[in-house]
């Protein structure tokens, strides 16, 4: 079984980039596609580039061309909810779009009972027994995700935070969950938190981002693990 895995940006993708063996790099739509193998487990890896577009561009790639049963989003994000810390780690339980109206998702395509895009079940089942085993730097939650074309500081994340409630807040995450939903593939993301409501800006992303990128590449290297030991078989 195949199992793309989608970073967006290259900070974020250069911790698996050294783990995945038998490599061959495979150019589409001006992007690199890493083929082979990590821990024996074959992947489809790559970074798509930040916003909505660039990784939904990635996503239909990975699933159309690759044939990838499972898509796996790793990287970093802004935390939202008061209780996030620098270094906790949000993977996601259900994802939306802070930028979209709920109606354009549910009256046309692709016609949703809400707003809401959710994460596959057994993957989620998968992400705590993987988690249970790891030493993390951080806390790991299981929440919200929202994601829109810009990147969050100040009050903003407040507007977010009141509508949402998410737990954090990225620029990639729900159109991954979008594409993933049209072509019923399943999905999850694990994202690791650079910037909050108290270190905030685009200085902190910057700073904190390299830690960040390992700390969710080492929970995506655990779920492919739990992923392959328990045998996981996908419709």
């Amino acid at each position: 079984m195949k199992i793309g895995i989608l970073c967006a940006g290259d900070e974020e993708f250069k911790p698996f980039k050294c783990l995945i063996e038998n490599v061959q790099v495979v150019k589409k739509a001006m992007l690199n596609f890493y083929v082979g193998y990590i821990h024996n487990i074959e992947v489809v890896a790559l970074y798509c580039g930040v916003c909505k577009v660039n990784a939904a561009i990635a996503t239909q790639i990975l699933i159309d061309f690759f044939d990838v049963k499972i898509v796996i989003n790793s990287g970093v994000a802004g935390g939202i909810s008061p209780n996030i810390e620098i270094f906790d780690t949000i993977i996601s339980t259900q994802v939306c779009y802070h930028d979209v109206e709920a109606d354009i998702l549910m009256d046309f395509h692709p016609w949703l009972n809400s707003e809401y895009f959710e994460s596959d079940l057994r993957l989620l089942d998968l992400s705590k027994y993987a988690v249970e085993k790891l030493n993390l730097l951080g806390k790991v939650y299981w929440g919200r995700m929202v994601t829109g074309e810009t990147f969050v500081t100040g009050e903003q994340r407040n507007l977010i935070r009141d509508k949402f409630n998410p737990l954090t807040v990225d620029m990639e995450t729900a159109s991954i969950a979008h594409v993933c939903y049209v072509n019923n593939t399943p999905f999850i993301s694990i994202r690791c938190v650079t910037d909050n409501l108290i270190q905030d800006g685009m200085n902190h992303f910057e700073e904190n981002c390299a830690k960040a990128s390992t700390i969710a590449k080492d929970i995506t290297i655990a779920l492919l693990k739990e992923i392959k030991n328990n045998d996981l078989v996908l419709n």
